[in-house]
């Protein structure tokens, strides 16, 4: 079975999205049509802007989404899913490209995330940090022994590879005690929040409002989510898992091994760059990575 993957906050690069623009007509109505919706020329950012400018939340979530789903709809008929998933804000590029929603619908939730979460990084001063060369055991271990400060695994990205999230103090706490534990390294990493955690609260919330508000519709093939790596076809399922996402963790070790369970022997990614190919190797050496 073929499975799709869709990245998500990260991927982002100088230039994205430009060659799609310039080849397909298709895909230059997508992008002209994005910019009318969010009310400003994202393909200028995305074609032409600094690395500074891609990491503003408001541009970098709908940049990577518009990369990920004009991808998915410029293969045409060559596009047949048997299943997606998408890695945080990938899973609406994953929503979009298996038609449980519209992309202008998904481009207006993406957008609405972005400027939710963003708000609720200025809330509380609060981050992410990778971990590397421990079990996700010993970093749980870790985090539930931090008592007094919010720190929590959040993005379970393949076997030795876990990112965690909270408030500064609670990472930087927890990077120590990492560390002695025998992590090769634990990096904070270059982002505005916690994302993942429950310093997102006030964004899920107002997210919700917006997701309970939009129609979606039964996607033309499982959706494997984020919150519990399961396949989903209902859609009102798929938004309460959607509103929970952005305080629980992303389950992407477990969903790429639920989907070689299921049967997917081929993974392609569409979006920018390459991570969730490097990903798919380390969880199933023995699938096929395209």
């Amino acid at each position: 079975m073929r499975a799709y993957v869709f990245p998500g906050q990260g991927a982002q690069f100088s230039g994205m999205g430009k060659e799609l623009y310039e080849q397909s007509t298709l895909a230059k109505e997508y992008f002209e049509k994005a910019n009318e919706i969010l009310g400003f020329r994202i393909t200028d950012l995305m074609f032409e802007g600094t690395a500074e400018d891609l990491k503003q939340t408001k541009v970098t979530q709908p940049a990577v989404f518009l990369h990920s789903v004009i991808s998915a709809f410029v293969l045409g008929d060559d596009f047949k899913p048997e299943m997606v998933a998408g890695h945080s804000l990938g899973e609406f590029s994953a929503l979009v490209a298996a038609k449980a929603l519209s992309f202008e619908d998904g481009l207006r939730l993406v957008s609405a995330r972005a400027q939710a979460m963003q708000k609720a990084c200025e809330i509380v001063p609060s981050t992410m940090a990778a971990v590397l060369g421990l079990s996700d055991e010993a970093v749980e271990e870790v985090c539930d022994s931090i008592k007094d400060l919010v720190v929590i695994p959040a993005n379970y990205n393949c076997p030795g590879q876990l990112v965690i999230s909270g408030s500064i103090e609670g990472v930087d706490k927890a990077c120590e005690l990492l560390k002695e534990k025998g992590a090769k390294r634990a990096l904070k990493l270059p982002v505005g929040g916690a994302f993942h955690s429950s310093l997102m609260q006030p964004a899920s919330e107002e997210l919700q409002a917006a997701i309970n508000a939009t129609t979606f519709s039964t996607p033309v093939c499982p959706v494997y989510q984020n919150v519990n790596a399961y396949p989903q076809t209902d859609p009102m399922a798929i938004k309460e898992n959607l509103i929970a996402q952005l305080t629980a963790p992303v389950r992407w070790t477990q969903t790429v091994k639920n989907m070689v369970t299921d049967g997917a022997v081929e993974f392609f990614e569409l979006g920018p760059g390459d991570v969730l190919k490097g990903l798919v190797k380390k969880i199933a050496p023995e699938a096929i990575v395209g």
